[in-house]
């Protein structure tokens, strides 16, 4: 035998896990599920509970999503015992989690909308927190995460919703094994391996068990590690670099006084490591208060969200120096009086160097000698002066930590009063590295795809090309008619960079006037139609921006967001310039921020900041809220992060921590669609960009941080079709293949051949004329691809065992244009403007897209139907959108009112079932459809029934809810 059978990985599996003290119980369903969940929850609760008694417990059990149970878990039960007494029950000890009780059970059988039969369960105090699925060895492991997402779908809310109290899943094929967090939104990119303390993967699902699984370890991950987001009602889970820094932290408070720092790279999740951390410390006796320290008035405001989005109400930020000493004191009020007396403080580092300067100081001289931990954000910006000193020494007893994905060293150090000082000067040893290449191997942020865009011939001669040439004249860089070209530049391939605007921009630029000129460039051409983009700017109007060198870097510790005017810059100009562009915004999104209120300008940065950072929520208006492009000098270039930002445009000189900062701006982790973080630096900057990787990660690094030229993805791509056309000479070869193996064979190589194309078309390079294949055959190709994804899909409701069910299509990729219905109607716009022939065209290109794209093809005959019979008897274009919702709203009460009268239901309490459907996502219980019919059907056809109303109404919802906005 070739391949481990997944029945023998179990097996074993299974034996490890009683070896490491797990008690093995057999259940086969559900009833016996909560058969053991009674005994176990007596057994842990040291009581005995009657059937009504523990009806009570297990209605409270059902309540809730996935979220909520996570919270109820936590938490404790009080109810009244049929005597009268007042009964506590606990689900879970987080303080001593060696306390609960563990089970391992395998081949649970549970049916929802499909019987589901889950491998192995790890159950805790009778409740199934973790789930194991295994795929026998060479099966690709992705498979097990989409078998979970199946579940999370068919069959995990049934039976009170026990098996929704799993906090982690684990997936694993025997030589790969990750593991993830409860969460339906994530994608397989918040999977994660586990590692030892030098971020060495754990891959083998024994070694995995070993380390991971065993109870004690288990057991604080649940109680420690699971962040519960109040944002976006998710949990997450802390991966083994984030595990291992809070640890180190927490052992370094316990067992010294000593200072250290953090180095984790840019995009690795700092913010959830520190806020561990903060939180855990927080609950140390010997912890008076930890002070999270940022540097700037943004980041402030940005950080007391995230850990606010991790535990509602868990920070205030403090709006001023009084109210940071009252922190300090313990007499701060809310806005509504309440008093509240926190143990985590966020401050910036100025008003913490103001608190203990001057008339404040007298006042926090009590506390001088309590016990305070400092946790720095990005230790590497404004640690590096005198504040810093003065913190150490007024504080006598405190101890310092700081993180930083871009740590001072002896070759970036600059020169100030204190003279070079580094991160270890000031804080002592590193306690946990993972840097950037450990980050990229572990998919855990994107490599760059960087490309080099401008050549310059002299003064009165600039243009746009591929080459750049080693030049750095002020002249040259500043004139407009260079500017003019890189907007064009901008202009021409923007949408080609953030697929068709679907994410957004950062734009580097070396000065502010360079930031007016830019913007007044943009918006001339936006007036005079030749370009539809979003753009915006943001820059401290009244900061001296004489000195060449300090356009170039990062602000320090002395930036405000509204700075008084400086005697050196002409602020006027620059504030009625930036007002005039503020009003544009306000113009744009219906705000009405400005720079003559400190207040409304500090609003306007954060709507900005909230416009970029929230584009990824599935609630987003893209058409009417998303921004394309932000104009910057030095703001948002560091600690700024947004999953939906994936390009920067640099026209700025950077170096070294800037360097690397500032372009990890774009290479956040977001499903398979977002292959890199996209650079487009219009100066040569590749020495500097090459000496600062080999700073931040080792001398080999550059190929593994920085994606390859577009000829070497060019020379994969053409390898790919290759192999492609070996399997299926033709799209239609496709039709000739009999075997699952020949079928699975084509699936693997056509996704190949879209991996390499999501790349290859992020290049400026990009020209379907320089490739073998046409445009028209690829997506012939992709048709057929698509055509079996669709079989896998119906062979999964019929519970039919598939080789192709093993395997992973990828179907993110395919979407990635952003053709939605929205885009369509702009294209029926452009076709009822065409000449005969033109439109022809059009109309073929609107077809195949409705065959190819993932969200349409459900919707192909409605949209052609109002193509053939509307549009004619439309005249006016700017109605199409008017006509056609009116259009599609009578077509979906047509499709109701038909399934109502097929299936003889009351239409109104339908409409109600699919609208609950359509807001939770969770699929109705069989007894809700039957509410609808006028008579319940018999046992014998009710499943048959039920089935197929499900399966009606999911169609409706396909085809006429989802994709329709966006």
């Amino acid at each position: 035998m070739t391949t481990q059978p997944e029945a023998i990985l179990e097996h074993n599996l299974i034996n490890q896990l009683i070896d490491l003290e797990y008690t093995p119980v057999k259940i086969l369903d559900g009833k016996a599920l909560v058969s053991n969940l009674k005994s176990q929850l007596e057994a842990f609760n040291e009581a005995n509970y009657s059937d009504k008694e523990f009806d009570a417990i297990l209605n409270h059990l059902a309540k809730g999503n996935v979220f909520e149970k996570a919270k109820t878990l936590r938490d404790r039960f009080s109810f009244t015992r049929e005597n009268g007494d007042v009964c506590y029950v606990r689900f879970y000890d987080s303080e001593n989690w060696t306390n609960n009780l563990f089970q391992v059970t395998n081949q649970v059988t549970l049916e929802g909308s499909y019987k589901n039969r889950y491998d192995v369960t790890l159950l805790v105090n009778g409740l199934p927190l973790v789930q194991i699925e295994l795929k026998r060895r060479g099966i690709e492991i992705k498979e097990a995460f989409n078998q979970i997402n199946r579940y999370q779908l068919h069959s995990f809310w049934s039976n009170h919703g026990l098996f929704q109290y799993v906090q982690l899943f684990v997936i694993s094929n025997g030589g790969n094994t990750k593991y993830l967090a409860n969460n339906k939104l994530q994608s397989v990119k918040q999977t994660f391996f586990w590692s030892d303390k030098q971020n060495k993967n754990v891959t083998e699902l024994t070694e995995f068990a070993a380390q991971f699984l065993n109870p004690n370890h288990l057991g604080k991950m649940i109680a420690k590690y699971i962040v519960i987001n109040e944002t976006h009602k998710i949990m997450m889970v802390l991966r083994p670099y984030q595990y291992f820094a809070t640890e180190a932290i927490i052992k370094q408070v316990q067992t010294s006084t000593d200072n250290a720092y953090i180095w984790h790279t840019t995009g690795s999740g700092k913010t959830l490591t520190s806020f561990k951390t903060s939180q855990i410390l927080m609950d140390l006796p010997e912890v008076y208060k930890v002070i999270f320290v940022v540097d700037r008035k943004d980041l402030d405001y940005q950080t007391m969200r995230e850990f606010n989005a991790f535990k509602e109400g868990s920070v205030d930020s403090t709006n001023n120096t009084t109210s940071l000493v009252n922190q300090f004191l313990g007499k701060f009020k809310d806005k509504k009086g309440v008093r509240k007396d926190s143990d985590l403080i966020i401050t910036t580092i100025q008003k913490l160097n103001n608190a203990i300067t001057g008339h404040n100081k007298t006042k926090l001289d009590a506390l001088k000698n309590e016990r305070f931990v400092f946790i720095f954000d990005e230790c590497h910006r404004s640690q590096f002066g005198e504040t810093h000193a003065r913190i150490t020494e007024y504080f006598t007893n405190s101890q310092l930590f700081g993180f930083t994905g871009t740590p001072i060293f002896a070759d970036n150090a600059s020169k100030n009063d204190l003279g070079k000082r580094t991160t270890k000067d000031l804080f002592g040893n590193c306690l946990h590295k993972y840097v950037i290449t450990d980050a990229i191997r572990d998919q855990n942020v994107l490599k760059f795809g960087i490309e080099y865009v401008g050549r310059y011939k002299n003064k009165s001669q600039t243009f746009i090309d591929i080459e750049v040439e080693d030049i750095d004249k002020k002249e040259v860089l500043d004139s407009e008619k260079r500017i003019t070209k890189i907007v064009d530049y901008v202009i021409a391939h923007h949408d080609q960079k953030t697929f068709s605007k679907e994410y957004s921009a950062l734009f580097a630029v070396s000065s502010i006037d360079n930031v007016i000129t830019y913007y007044d460039l943009f918006q001339k051409k936006k007036e005079a139609g030749e370009h539809n983009l979003r753009i915006a700017t943001i820059f401290t109007y009244g900061v001296n921006e004489a000195n060449e060198d300090a356009q170039d870097y990062l602000p320090g510790d002395e930036l405000d967001l509204a700075a008084e005017p400086s005697p050196v810059y002409t602020s006027s100009h620059t504030r009625d310039k930036l007002e005039t562009y503020i009003g544009h915004y306000n113009a744009m999104y219906n705000t009405s921020f400005t720079t003559k209120d400190q207040q409304q300008f500090e609003n306007y940065f954060k709507d900005i900041s909230k416009r970029l950072k929230e584009r990824e929520k599935i609630t987003f208006n893209d058409e009417k809220d998303r921004l394309d492009i932000v104009l910057v000098v030095n703001m948002m270039l560091t600690g700024f992060d947004a999953k939906k930002v994936n390009t920067l445009y640099v026209d700025k000189n950077l170096k070294q921590h800037g360097l690397i900062q500032a372009f990890s701006r774009t290479n956040r982790i977001l499903g398979e669609e977002k292959s890199q973080g996209n650079i487009l630096c219009f100066r040569n900057l590749k020495k500097a960009t090459d000496d600062a990787i080999t700073l931040f990660s080792n001398k080999d690094a550059i190929e593994v941080v920085t994606m390859p030229d577009y000829e070497a993805i060019a020379e994969k791509f053409d390898e790919a079709l290759k192999n492609l056309r070996e399997i299926t000479p033709t799209y239609q070869s496709v039709n000739d293949l009999v075997k699952e193996d020949d079928e699975a064979a084509f699936v693997q190589a056509f996704r190949r051949l879209l991996r390499n194309m999501n790349v290859l078309q992020s290049y400026t390079d990009f020209n379907w004329d320089d490739l073998p294949i046409s445009e028209q055959e690829f997506a012939d190709y992709q048709g057929k691809y698509r055509d079996l994804y669709d079989k896998v899909q119906r062979d999964n409701q019929k519970q039919k065992t598939s080789i192709l069910a093993d395997i992973d299509f990828e179907l993110e990729l395919i979407h990635s244009d952003t053709i939605n219905v929205t885009y369509i109607i702009k294209l029926l716009a452009k076709l009822k403007g065409a000449t005969k022939s033109e439109a022809q065209k059009q109309k073929k290109a609107i077809i195949d897209l409705l065959g190819g794209d993932t969200m349409l093809r459900s919707k192909r005959e409605l949209i052609e139907k109002f193509i053939e019979e509307n549009l004619p008897k439309i005249n006016d274009v700017d109605n199409i959108q008017d006509e056609f919702e009116t259009y599609w709203q009578d077509q979906k009460i047509l499709a109701l009112g038909k399934i109502c009268e097929e299936e003889q239901l009351d239409k109104l309490q339908f409409n109600a079932l699919v609208n609950s459907y359509i807001y939770s996502g969770q699929e109705p219980i069989r007894d809700d459809i039957f509410k609808c019919l006028d008579n319940r059907p018999s046992i014998l056809k009710a499943r048959e029934i039920g089935e197929r109303i499900l399966s009606k109404m999911k169609e409706f919802v396909e085809v006429f809810v989802n994709g329709m906005v966006g």
